[in-house]
């Protein structure tokens, strides 16, 4: 709480300073003096301002959610829905392929000499250059709307998941190694009774990860595609017209979807692990 309340205040005085350009530029105008106070009241209720203060940001997440119906165009739950939509599915397809390369490389050396390094290196490219590609390479062969956002979801969403399974998978001590040779388990038997339980908080981890990843590739694949819905289209849409306020509570509303999805994988995570012995 108190951070929160720091974080706060200095947002209140970064709005005050940001916008005292356009009250100043006011007075100037009508011959008005400017004053603490009404600088103060007229930096925190501009329309348009540069920076929106904390209090217009809760209001217009109040009026997009709770006071509109969630079928809405201006809803900010409709849109949330749209992105939460395209964020599952490429999460669900990134750790499906992230889990099954992770598998591929710690039991292959083929794969573990190949295969990583092209996983690191497709990470280097900037999301926003590959974003458009990807959607006009769907396009072409007739795939459109849902598809292309999720395979950007996954693009991001499957490499953490692979960096943390194979760490997870070859975190077993050597002598647990030769413990499963003495009693003659077989490599399929190895994986499932020991690397794979052992590779469990590994999973986890990189699931939280994942998801976050994931919300964004879905935001940043609604940009470049002129999208009416989701969060993305939100941001984009107060960006065309200086809405500022509207761009910080789709901010606001996508930080919180993303933190009730990683919390939701916490959840999961604890209520796994305790079942396994591996948490109190």
């Amino acid at each position: 709480m108190t951070v929160l309340g720091l974080l706060l205040a200095i947002w209140y005085a970064a709005a005050i300073w940001l916008n005292a350009d356009w009250t100043y530029d006011k007075a100037t105008r009508s011959g008005e003096v400017v004053t603490t106070t009404s600088l103060i009241a007229d930096t925190w209720a501009q329309k348009k301002p540069k920076l929106p203060a904390p209090h217009q940001v809760a209001v217009e997440i109040w009026e997009t959610t709770v006071l509109k119906k969630v079928s809405s165009k201006r809803s900010l739950v409709y849109h949330s829905w749209v992105t939460l939509s395209a964020t599952l599915l490429g999460f669900g397809m990134g750790t499906l392929l992230g889990t099954l390369l992770a598998v591929g490389i710690v039991f292959n050396r083929t794969m573990d000499m190949s295969v990583m390094p092209w996983v690191i290196a497709s990470q280097t490219i900037p999301i926003l250059a590959i974003a458009p590609m990807i959607i006009v390479v769907l396009n072409a062969v007739g795939i459109s709307g849902l598809l292309p956002k999720a395979m950007i979801s996954m693009y991001l969403s499957f490499f953490p998941v692979v960096v943390g399974m194979v760490k997870g998978l070859r975190s077993p001590d050597q002598i647990q190694l030769d413990q499963m040779k003495t009693w003659y388990a077989s490599a399929s038997q190895t994986f499932w009774k020991l690397r794979l339980p052992a590779s469990m908080p590994y999973f986890f981890t990189s699931l939280k990860i994942a998801m976050a990843a994931s919300l964004v590739g879905a935001i940043v694949g609604e940009l470049p595609t002129g999208a009416v819905a989701g969060l993305g289209a939100r941001l984009l849409a107060g960006s065309y017209y200086g809405q500022t306020i509207q761009i910080w509570s789709a901010l606001i509303m996508a930080a919180a979807l993303a933190a009730a999805l990683v919390g939701i994988i916490g959840l999961i995570q604890r209520i796994t692990l305790k079942r396994m012995g591996m948490a109190p």
